[in-house]
């Protein structure tokens, strides 16, 4: 039974909400996966299939999760049972919101690692310790991190430790204030690097590479590839955007915040691009080296730069807080479930959420080293857990939300809630109940098949 302790927190303005959207969406998944999708997928090929994707998957679904979590004001499993129970419907569609929490949950333990990893890249390159390294020496280097269960913990214990901190404080005075203070100072360093590269070299081959059309490149898996992180990078499927809808006022308007929120997603996405591509170009090194375009290939460049220390420590810290807006973000639906179906308070549904979150965490970081051998489906615990969050959760609980508001609730009080003509209401019927359920499926059975 829900615990009603207190009030319904809310954030204390639309622009602390809208910082707060974006700080979640651009994360790991802006700065370090898209960069080496693009390297991997054909360049602007993929940012253009990306662009279509977000537009008519990503926005719909986003504005779904929002509007329910603001209907139920609860966490997400309550807010879709209370929401369906309004609408005639059976409450087991609290089902969706527990799916979402455990995707976040989930993610957040190995996404810790990984923001972890970013932590320790500070030090390494603020010390100077890649001067002059070659390939082989910068790759080993970041081998012998991952080898170390003793480092990878210490720096997992670090970040989780930081963003517990953060939820712990409250959704105004923690999450709120921290977007307020992280999102401009990501935009600031953003601005620095794409500065410096404007003036030193790469950067008319970087904007061919992401923007000059080319067709050519444009298939199926790039297609698929570019609608699969259309959905990651919004934070859609993770019960982060039903959490954060239930913290929402009636004078927000929907459309209007998602529009905002997916272009600036959007575009700091392309910016992390020309921060990362022009480096990568005037030094020769590969863009589609995949995830180690950001631990590997980066520190080689930044080593045999000229003011590479400072320009590589800006570039580790844009990652750490990209990597901190998100990981907050990740935790706060289950210090919500937590803090209002149980007696505790929002500080102890944080410190044990963060704790068991933390101990799944070292499981993670174990596979890379001591745990190497052991597997489940054949996959370390690191993979399984970014598999089944990627290929099952996220998927399947955005399709869910979308399917809900589109059949399951009453489309009169939908539209009126939009605020939409009658005209603008039939594409958005024919892009919510058609196009972003079907093209969600489409990933969902192509990814099982490959």
């Amino acid at each position: 039974m829900a615990m009603n302790k207190q009030e319904h927190a809310q954030w204390s303005s639309s622009f602390g909400f809208v910082l707060a959207a974006v700080g979640s969406a651009v994360g790991l998944g802006n700065i370090w996966k898209f960069p080496y999708m693009v390297g991997e997928s054909g360049g602007s090929a993929f940012v253009i299939a990306y662009l279509f994707c977000i537009a008519l998957v990503g926005f719909p679904i986003l504005v779904a999760e929002w509007l329910i979590g603001r209907r139920g004001q609860k966490n997400p499993v309550n807010t879709f049972a209370d929401v369906a129970a309004s609408q005639g419907k059976s409450r087991s569609w609290g089902i969706v919101g527990a799916s979402g929490i455990l995707g976040g949950f989930l993610i957040l333990s190995f996404y810790s690692v990984i923001g972890g990893w970013a932590l320790n890249y500070i030090t390494k390159i603020a010390s100077g310790e890649f001067a002059g390294q070659n390939g082989d020496a910068v790759g080993a280097t970041f081998d012998a991190m991952l080898a170390s269960a003793g480092t990878l913990t210490i720096w997992h214990t670090v970040f989780m430790a930081l963003t517990a901190i953060i939820v712990g404080m409250g959704v105004a005075s923690g999450i709120e204030k921290t977007a307020k203070v992280l999102m401009p100072l990501l935009g600031l360093i953003l601005f620095v690097i794409v500065g410096y590269n404007v003036m030193n070299g790469g950067f008319g081959e970087a904007v061919a590479y992401l923007f000059a059309p080319d067709l050519s490149k444009l298939t199926a898996d790039v297609m698929l590839a570019a609608l699969g992180h259309a959905f990651f990078t919004l934070s859609i499927g993770m019960g982060i955007m039903i959490a954060y809808g239930s913290y929402l006022g009636r004078e927000v308007n929907l459309l209007k915040t998602a529009r905002t929120v997916v272009i600036l997603d959007t575009v700091i996405a392309l910016a992390a691009g020309l921060a990362i591509f022009p480096i990568i170009f005037s030094n020769g090194l590969d863009p589609a080296s995949g995830p180690g375009l950001i631990f590997v290939s980066l520190p080689i460049a930044f080593g045999s730069m000229g003011a590479g220390t400072i320009i590589g420590t800006l570039f580790f810290l844009l990652i750490t807080f990209a990597a901190i807006t998100s990981s907050i973000s990740l935790l706060e639906p289950t210090v919500e479930f937590l803090e209002e179906r149980t007696s505790m308070s929002r500080t102890v549904s944080t410190i044990v959420a963060s704790i068991v979150i933390w101990l799944l965490g070292i499981a993670a970081l174990l596979s890379f080293n001591l745990w190497a051998d052991f597997t489940i489906m054949g996959n370390g615990v690191f993979d399984a857990l970014d598999k089944l969050t990627s290929k099952f959760i996220l998927p399947l609980t955005g399709l869910a939300a979308i399917i809900f508001l589109g059949w399951q609730m009453d489309q009169r009080s939908v539209q009126q809630e939009l605020g939409l003509s009658n005209g603008t209401w039939t594409l958005w019927q024919i892009i919510s109940k058609f196009v972003a359920p079907i093209a969600v499926v489409i990933v969902f059975v192509t990814t099982l098949m490959g």
